[in-house]
C-alpha cells in the first residue's frame, strides 16, 4: 500500500467512526482526536475499523502513532510493503 492509500484508508475509517467528521478540514499534522472530539471509545473504533480495512494488526503501543493522518498514514504504509 503507498501512502496515498494510506491516507485514503485512514480518512475513510474516521468516517466510519465519525461520519459528520469533516475529515477534508484536518490537516496531515493536525491531532484529529483533538480536532474532532473524539473520546477514547471513538479513538478505539477507529483503530478497530483501521486494523479490519487494511489487514493490519495495531497493538496498543502503536496507537500513540496514529494521532494525526500523516503518522496514520505513514504506520499503515511501512506495515504493508
Amino acid at each position: 500500500m503507498n501512502r496515498t492509500e494510506a491516507l485514503d484508508m485512514v480518512r475513510a475509517s474516521i468516517t466510519d467512526v465519525i461520519p459528520d467528521a469533516d475529515v477534508a478540514a484536518l490537516g496531515p499534522d493536525d491531532a484529529f482526536r483533538d480536532a474532532l472530539e473524539m473520546d477514547s471509545l471513538d479513538f478505539l473504533s477507529f483503530v478497530e475499523v483501521l486494523s479490519d480495512r487494511s489487514g493490519v494488526r495495531i497493538e496498543d503501543e502503536d496507537a500513540s502513532r496514529l494521532s494525526t493522518l500523516s503518522g496514520s498514514a505513514d504506520f499503515l504504509a511501512s506495515h504493508t510493503r
